[in-house]
């Protein structure tokens, strides 16, 4: 919808206006009255990019508007979604935008209101530098996923792929032609998902697992994450590999 916001790009020469991308109603300040949550920004014509996309709160008991500038404010798709992440019966405002690109990347931020001071809880490039990851090809068909960073390390095994792609790879005796490294992606997707039914959820990342080029797609490392206090970490200590299936 269109919005009367005043919302300003450095685009100043090209026809913009200005739109209500997503909108909530929550308790985000703590005082047990309904605030009212948007998204907010501009776009070019009748193209679905969204540019200068900034979150705006308005105090339900005061009226009074508060904005957050979003370090990324451009992208696909805006929306917000409101639940407690940080604290019980006090809701968060999780951020999610759309890159568009090829690599199906996602740019995500949550942010606590409480007490009507904005504190990023969540920021999609602090997670993607979080981790360190290598993807090593082994021999007989099989990948090594290494998460440096938790010590952890995943197998999967790529024998069922189609003959030609292992033949391009691999000698018919299963040993590597030649040393091999594939990649995990940044964040492609983040749900809100609350694991243990308290009321308080958690989030889940998705990043996907590259071999040789970016459709050659392996699996999914998928990271639950819980708010310890001071920062969102890997939920009951976990992480998991998803493998994608093969058809037959």
């Amino acid at each position: 919808m269109k919005s009367n916001f005043p919302v300003f790009s450095s685009h100043s020469n090209e026809q913009r206006e200005s739109f209500v991308f997503s909108y909530a109603e929550g308790d985000v300040n703590g005082d047990f009255i309904v605030d009212y949550v948007y998204l907010i920004g501009q776009r070019s014509g009748d193209s679905p990019y969204s540019t200068s996309v900034t979150l705006v709160i308005q105090d339900g008991k005061t009226n009074q508007f508060h904005s957050v500038a979003l370090s990324t404010d451009q992208g696909y798709q805006p929306r917000l979604f409101l639940a407690p992440f940080s604290r019980a019966n006090v809701d968060d405002i999780l951020i999610s935008m759309d890159s568009g690109g090829s690599g199906g990347y996602g740019y995500y931020y949550l942010y606590s209101f409480y007490e009507n001071e904005p504190v990023r809880l969540f920021d999609y490039e602090a997670f993607d530098r979080l981790y360190d990851y290598e993807v090593i090809y082994k021999n007989d068909y099989r990948i090594e996923v290494i998460n440096k960073t938790l010590h952890l390390s995943f197998v999967i095994d790529i024998s069922n792929r189609d003959h030609d792609y292992l033949a391009n790879l691999y000698h018919p005796d299963g040993t590597l032609k030649t040393p091999l490294e594939g990649s995990v992606s940044g964040l492609n997707q983040l749900y809100p998902i609350d694991f243990d039914g308290d009321g308080v959820y958690e989030l889940y990342a998705w990043q996907r697992i590259i071999g040789q080029y970016n459709a050659d797609g392996l699996g999914l490392v998928q990271t639950p994450l819980s708010w310890d206090g001071t920062a969102f970490i890997p939920a009951f200590g976990n992480q998991y590999v998803a493998v994608l299936g093969v058809n037959q």
